[in-house]
């Protein structure tokens, strides 16, 4: 499918990314943090059959700017440059994993410019989001033979000092895992990492968490949580998020792991799709006439 190539300008460089296809307009966020976007491409893809899709590259990875302070309100003044770049007044944001916590945060901060949102197997924001539960089970699913290695690595990273080596290495060990079934998992595909960007935003996310949980209340844009059945990040981080976020709506991918579009191609269509129905029955509703570009 054809891309078409911007380059969105910020305090501390350019952020690079690309929009493909026709229709309502969305932002797609991909996972870290400090990870490569090119993993989201299917999904991006599958969003782009019916959608215009814009993704970029988070800071911290070539094309763009490797600079920054790598912060939660950073990231999400980042969402709000390339909005402006592309002159989208407001877009729905769909984000996955580390993207679809970023997207509580948006929801919150930027609400003007979203249209809805759609968060995809996300780390929670009630509690500790479901981080424990979500290291112990990634472990638990790898061959004995692996798990003292990726202990050892996690614990690494925990500390904030592993190289960027050991932490692809960590993430290769943990590759299957994310998969509803692990054996059968695809090989992991060509990743890159920023280690900087990782640590950092990890730490300010983590430190976050009870001001988010707090804010949940006050978020009044349309919103949808996507998580697989069999994911490691447990179900229940989305759905108690859901929960706490008024008129939001959580679905379970039956038989579905991390990578939801993975064991179940469609969903991903299907759940925007029905975000933005509700989204534009709602605003037909109002008194108030919603914002062009949405």
């Amino acid at each position: 499918m054809e891309r078409t190539v911007f380059s969105a300008g910020t305090p501390s460089g350019d952020l690079v990314g690309w929009v493909t296809g026709q229709g309502r307009r969305v932002v797609a966020l991909h996972g870290g943090p400090g990870l490569g976007y090119e993993y989201l491409d299917v999904a991006v893809d599958e969003l782009a059959s019916r959608y215009q899709v814009a993704t970029f590259q988070q800071r911290g990875l070539a094309p763009s700017t490797e600079e920054g302070e790598f912060s939660v309100a950073e990231a999400v003044a980042d969402i709000a440059a390339v909005l402006d770049t592309l002159g989208w007044e407001t877009a729905y944001l769909m984000g996955h994993s580390w993207g679809g916590h970023l997207a509580f945060h948006a929801a919150v901060a930027i609400p003007g410019r979203l249209a809805g949102v759609l968060s995809v197997d996300p780390l929670g924001a009630v509690g500790d989001g479901g981080s424990e539960r979500f290291g112990a089970e990634l472990i638990a699913r790898m061959p004995e033979s692996d798990r003292e290695r990726a202990q050892m690595l996690n614990e690494k990273d925990g500390a904030g000092d592993p190289t960027a080596e050991e932490a692809l290495a960590a993430m290769s060990l943990c590759w299957p895992s994310y998969f509803a079934d692990p054996a059968s998992a695809p090989a992991m595909p060509s990743v890159k990492l920023c280690q900087p960007a990782s640590t950092a935003l990890w730490a300010d996310l983590t430190a976050r968490l009870p001001e988010l949980e707090a804010s949940l209340p006050t978020i009044r844009v349309p919103f949808g949580v996507v998580v697989g059945e069999l994911s490691p990040m447990p179900a229940s981080a989305g759905i108690e998020t859901a929960g706490r976020i008024p008129g939001a709506w959580a679905h379970v991918v039956p038989g579905a792991g991390h990578f939801v579009w993975h064991e179940a191609p469609g969903c991903l269509l299907s759940a925007m799709d029905r975000l933005v129905g509700e989204s534009e029955a709602s605003a037909q509703r109002s008194p108030i006439p919603p914002r062009a570009g949405g």
